[in-house]
């Protein structure tokens, strides 16, 4: 019997779709970012002598990296990106809309049952809303702008079940470490995913959208939180409707695990990597020279706001950068009047994209201690220095005392 993941690509193969099968698929959603962009236009023209887009009404370039581009090499790659969507008549969400699997999610471009790929690494985020994403390589993503098509190897399914609850100062990143703990950097190595349990089911639309933006340090191909009543109300806002897609009750899974989260504390990951996790409380004192909030694992509105709560009425000791993931989130917070408690506490804001992930990026760091939200600390990802991953809650409290702090509100 199908899982999520099977039943997503049977619908769109002709092929028989089981596990460890190759086979092709049709794709509705198809993007690429100014990164790896202008390769996908390079090998469209050096390798075909014309038609380039299969699907141009669902076919997208995203600028999320360097937004407005901070380095001349990516003010190239946006305008050969413009110049090549303007030919062939395709969108472009351009430098103020925001990180692209973000933009697809809030422009209600995507819904459960889809199939999308583009070119991130992170692109599998789309799992929690029901999606089957996947970043690929600029010369895959070339095809697929050619065909509307690709091919996949299916893959197995594991289960796992998140139970229990926590409170304050804990959130939903705290979650995704206490699984990344378990599953470590390759627990779900060549694996879909599919989360069960109370303490999945209680996550809003946001938390499960940092849940699903680990799945890649974990190894995972993609990671389905629940289609259940808070997808449906996110989708209905934005007038949509949607299939719900869900394994059947006698699905063969590869392997099932059980996490308990009960009374969780706040966690962080320590270099070299993301899965080393430890509790905040071990490292509590220690001193920090800055700190980032943002990034597509938590720049959503509910994270930035837990943040404000914490800065409110309070100055920054260190630096703090503050990005989120869309210009959705970014109007909203100016119009609730979020952005004046950033700016009065001290902190640096931005427009919405990546943040603090590679070069050209705001939040990069030197040779300094900084907390970050991102999702990868591996040794030179952000900068030269040591990077600890934390939630915004942990971030933003740390960030006002100048060391690592858990707030105790």
């Amino acid at each position: 019997m199908p899982t999520i993941v099977e039943k997503i690509l049977q619908e769109h193969s002709e092929e028989k779709v089981e596990p460890g099968k190759i086979v092709w698929i049709d794709l509705d959603i198809i993007t690429a970012r100014e990164f790896g962009g202008p390769n996908v236009v390079k090998h469209l023209k050096e390798n075909f002598s014309g038609n380039y887009v299969a699907k141009p009404e669902s076919t997208f370039f995203t600028f999320d990296l360097s937004v407005p581009a901070k380095t001349l090499k990516y003010a190239l790659a946006q305008n050969i990106c413009r110049k090549f969507a303007k030919e062939v008549g395709i969108k472009v969400f351009d430098i103020n809309q925001g990180i692209g699997t973000h933009v697809l999610i809030d422009r209600g471009v995507v819904k459960p049952g889809m199939t999308a790929v583009g070119t991130d690494s992170h692109y599998n985020i789309l799992g929690a809303m029901g999606v089957f994403g996947q970043g690929m390589g600029d010369k895959d993503i070339a095809f697929a702008f050619k065909t509307g098509k690709t091919w996949f190897e299916v893959p197995e399914t594991m289960k796992v079940i998140v139970e229990g609850k926590y409170n304050f100062p804990t959130v939903a990143r705290d979650l995704t470490f206490a699984v990344m703990r378990e599953l470590g950097p390759a627990g779900a190595l060549g694996r879909a995913i599919e989360y069960y349990g109370d303490a999945i089911s209680s996550l809003s639309i946001d938390g499960r959208i940092t849940l699903a933006s680990q799945t890649t340090e974990m190894g995972g191909i993609i990671g389905f939180t629940p289609m259940d009543e808070k997808l449906k109300s996110f989708y209905e806002s934005k007038g949509m409707n949607f299939k719900v897609i869900k394994a059947d009750k006698e699905a063969e899974y590869v392997e099932e695990i059980h996490i308990d989260v009960n009374n969780l504390e706040p966690l962080m990951a320590s270099p070299p990597n993301p899965c080393n996790v430890h509790p905040v409380s071990e490292y509590e004192g220690m001193e920090i020279d800055g700190a980032f909030i943002g990034s597509c694992t938590n720049g959503r509105y509910e994270d930035l706001v837990a943040a404000a709560k914490i800065l409110k009425g309070k100055k920054l000791k260190v630096p703090l950068t503050i990005t989120p993931t869309t210009r959705e989130i970014w109007l909203r917070l100016m119009k609730e009047g979020i952005w004046e408690i950033f700016a009065e506490a001290g902190a640096v804001l931005t427009n919405p994209g990546c943040g603090g992930c590679a070069e050209g990026m705001p939040g990069l760091i030197g040779d300094e201690v900084y907390l970050s939200t991102t999702n990868r600390n591996y040794p030179g990802k952000q900068g030269p220095g040591k990077l600890y991953l934390v939630s915004p809650v942990i971030a933003a409290a740390s960030a006002v005392e100048g060391k690592v702090t858990v707030p105790r509100m």
